[in-house]
């Protein structure tokens, strides 16, 4: 089948799918936000502390792109970073979404009237751009104009040299929806809709083909914000634009039940296997749900760590190989969990499976929940799991990723997924103190509890009523230890095959549910079963503060550069990291809860290594403004010293190089790329062997810094696989090389140093050029350091 076919196959179901007319049985849905309100827990504590960000937080700076592309004065300059170097307009989108968010959450008056402002000033760029167009991008115009004409560039992160401009506008999609969804703003949804109908004609030119390879560039969730407004105006077209912004690169495999993810830019796919699932759900397509539900599962099983991130430099590594997990400081990105736990809440909408509820769980608390400072606020772009590392966070008024974007919505969501109904079955899938208004069956409904404080909770039932009560059985609750009583009398606490605990009665207005929670303390290796446990307590991750370098002041804030989400301190080498030494790993009965501080524990005598002193594990959503061990190495008395010394030499080289770098390049990753301000004619990349390269028929360019002018050497990488390619290396202009590659090294992939002269590492920064000469091609090239 052709790929045409296969979409106009998608396209054809029956449409009154998305207007969900099947009443065969009543649909498992969340409840609104806004009839869940938060009890005294530290997720209410990360709400506050997430409002006081946002009110922080300058609309007229966040709007300033919008309204210069639009040709209207803006109010305040822009904010900088990623705002103000390509990626301009993302942030506010993002915003718009986090105060709808916020106002359902909390009811809060000035978060509305920030939101009615921010899309009044958004409606008046779309009037003044008279098509339906909204958006930040810096002259995106001309490049728009071109796609419609047919004429297009794609790489994996710039469509015609824009860095991921339909990822940028998806922000804005999703800001539109969930300002009318969470917040009732009609004049949002008419703007959403006249926004989608400028991608309609955009678009509407552009071949099966064409489509396809603009989709190689990340574009977010397009769609589903898509299907999203098919669902809302009951219109088919939106539906079939919807499955043309559908990546059929990754679905394909995914439907074939085909794990091809290793090397892919991890971010760049969850949003588009979130697509794929709501428009299966909306059309009855069971390929495209079977898709996301197995890619759900590979990631969860065999790409997740104890934290319940996956990544390493946000892209897919080898599924069983985890060393650059510990190897590298660039550890799971936090909008991968975030968009995994979108993903989470529409597969459990479809199969209420207590293995959804308890990813979601294991991953909010320890995740997002730790992403956010306390206090100041602030958000985590990498989580480092490297023993002995640390995370920076961002400003207000700097640092503008994607971490942030996504960091000011999540914590203004927890309420979302607590609480689930169908019918008169109300589910419980998160032990979070809070209120439930259940209007369709005008009940009330509390949760009280210190959870995961105190291994226990108490639901409460207000007014009278015939309905079940499904209490989640969790993974962690070992199987006949969970205990519920009701009014003080036991009753039986079985789980179905759903890991439910179904009570079926008619409830009196004053009820009680009172649930305790079996928590042990136990270990989790290293999903490839290397030798790295994490300690867990519950479904708590336990952590340790560490401090191998006596006297170092860390600066724990990023600052406002291009690379400033990734921490710059002093990499502590393995053989440092506090290490479980024991004859056995039957070792969990040696950690001792530490009175009158909960969740606390020591294990004295367990942990050994180099500076190691006391060591006190504590909830890693708790610890911040420190290095840390998350993951541990394991050892025997015995075989303690022969393993650091193995770790010492194993990292010697790498750490002496790292030592060596003033900057690198990863060619063909997205962010290091966009980090390092790429730019080229006729560029492409792709993976090799779970290697990213980069090439170019013409010329591609990277900035490199080098603020005290040390630059000597520009060593990079090759493979032999382009033996015979000839190109050019330029420095600021200036001829470095002529360059012949061949396939004269042993191995596949090879370095090759070139001299810098001095004169040329003089002024700061190097913009370094590679230039095909005529009938070849520059590079590839899948490495790129300067070196002192």
């Amino acid at each position: 089948m052709t790929l045409a076919a296969a979409l106009r196959r998608a396209a054809a179901f029956i449409f009154a799918a998305v207007l969900g007319a099947s009443a065969a049985a009543a649909p498992l849905q969340l409840f609104p936000l806004a009839d869940v309100r938060l009890g005294d827990s530290p997720f209410l504590e990360a709400q506050r502390t997430d409002l006081h960000y946002l009110l922080e937080m300058e609309p007229d700076r966040l709007l300033a792109p919008f309204l210069r592309e639009a040709g209207l004065p803006p109010k305040q300059p822009s904010y900088g970073n990623w705002e103000s170097t390509g990626l301009d307009g993302h942030l506010g989108g993002h915003y718009l979404s986090a105060l709808a968010l916020m106002y359902a959450s909390t009811g809060d008056e000035e978060v509305l009237r920030r939101l009615n402002y921010f899309v009044s000033e958004l409606k008046r760029c779309q009037a003044r751009n008279g098509n339906g167009y909204i958006g930040g991008i810096p002259d995106g115009s001309a490049a728009w104009q071109a796609i419609a004409r047919g004429e297009l560039h794609a790489d994996n992160f710039s469509v015609n040299g824009k860095w991921v401009p339909w990822y940028n506008l998806h922000k804005v999609y999703a800001g539109l929806r969930d300002a009318y969804t969470y917040a009732g703003n009609a004049d949002a949804r008419a703007m959403l809709i006249a926004m989608s109908d400028w991608a309609l004609e955009l678009t509407s030119h552009l071949s099966e083909e064409q489509m396809q390879a603009m989709l190689r560039s990340e574009h977010g969730g397009m769609n589903e914000v898509l299907a999203d407004v098919a669902q809302m105006t009951g219109q088919k077209k939106y539906m079939d634009l919807a499955i043309r912004f559908s990546h059929q690169a990754i679905l394909r495999p995914l439907e074939e039940g085909k794990d091809q993810l290793t090397g892919l830019h991890a971010n760049t796919q969850i949003p588009k296997v979130i697509g794929f699932k709501r428009i299966g759900d909306m059309t009855g397509r069971r390929d495209w749900q079977q898709a996301a539900q197995f890619f759900w599962q590979t990631v969860r099983d065999h790409r997740t760590v104890a934290i319940g991130g996956n990544s390493v430099k946000e892209h897919f590594h080898d599924d069983r190989d985890f060393s650059s997990m510990v190897d590298e400081v660039e550890g799971p990105e936090t909008c991968n969990t975030y968009n995994m736990l979108k993903l989470t809440e529409l597969l459990f909408l479809g199969d209420a499976k207590g293995s959804y509820s308890d990813y979601y769980e294991r991953a909010l608390y320890n995740h997002i929940l730790s992403s956010q400072r306390p206090d100041s606020g602030g958000f985590v772009y990498f989580t480092p799991m490297r023993p002995n590392h640390y995370r920076v966070y961002s400003q207000v008024d700097k640092a503008m990723w994607c971490c942030v974007g996504s960091g000011i919505e999540s914590h203004a969501k927890y309420g979302e997924f607590i609480y689930a109904h169908r019918g008169d079955q109300l589910y419980v899938n998160l032990f979070i103190p809070s209120t439930l208004n259940w209007r369709a069956q005008g009940v009330m409904i509390t949760q009280a509890n210190r959870f995961p404080d105190e291994d226990r909770s108490t639901i409460t039932v207000h007014r009278s009523r015939a309905f079940t009560m499904k209490i989640r059985y969790p993974e962690w609750v070992a199987r006949g230890a969970l205990r519920i009583a009701v009014n003080g009398k036991p009753v039986p606490a079985d789980a179905g095959a759903d890991r439910y605990v179904s009570l079926r009665r008619l409830w009196r207005d004053g009820d009680k549910v009172d649930i305790q929670l079996s928590m042990k303390t136990h270990l989790e290796q290293m999903p490839d079963k290397s030798n790295y446990y994490a300690v867990l307590h519950g479904p708590i991750v336990l952590a340790a503060k560490t401090n191998p370098f006596a006297g170092e002041k860390l600066n724990f804030f990023a600052d406002d550069s291009r690379m400033g989400h990734v921490v710059q301190g002093q990499v502590c080498p393995l053989e440092s990291a506090p290490t479980l030494v024991s004859d056995t790993k039957a070792f969990m009965d040696r950690f001792k809860p530490v009175p009158g501080r909960p969740l606390t524990f020591t294990a004295p005598g367990l942990v050994q290594g180099k500076n190691v002193g006391s060591v006190t594990f504590i909830p890693f959503f708790r610890l911040h403004d420190s290095r840390y061990v998350v993951y541990w190495p394991y050892s025997t008395p015995a075989n303690l010293a022969f393993m650091q010394t193995k770790a010492a030499k194993d990292e010697a080289a790498r750490l002496a190089l790292n030592a060596q770098t003033i900057d690198q390049v990863a060619p063909g990753e997205q962010q290091p790329e966009s980090d390092h301000f790429f730019k080229g004619e006729g560029a492409d990349a792709g993976i090799n062997k779970g290697l990213h390269w980069r090439h170019a028929s013409g010329w591609f360019s990277y900035d490199l810094n080098d603020r005290k002018g040390e630059a000597r050497t520009l060593r990079l990488t090759y493979s032999t696989l382009d033996a015979g390619r000839r190109f050019d290396i330029f420095i600021n202009g200036q001829p470095l090389a002529e360059v012949t590659l061949d396939a004269a090294s042993p191995q596949e992939i090879y370095t090759r140093d070139y001299a810098i002269p001095p004169a040329m590492a003089a002024g700061g920064k190097l913009v370094v050029r590679f230039v095909a000469r005529a009938g070849s091609m520059a590079g590839g090239l899948y490495g790129l350091r300067l070196l002192r």
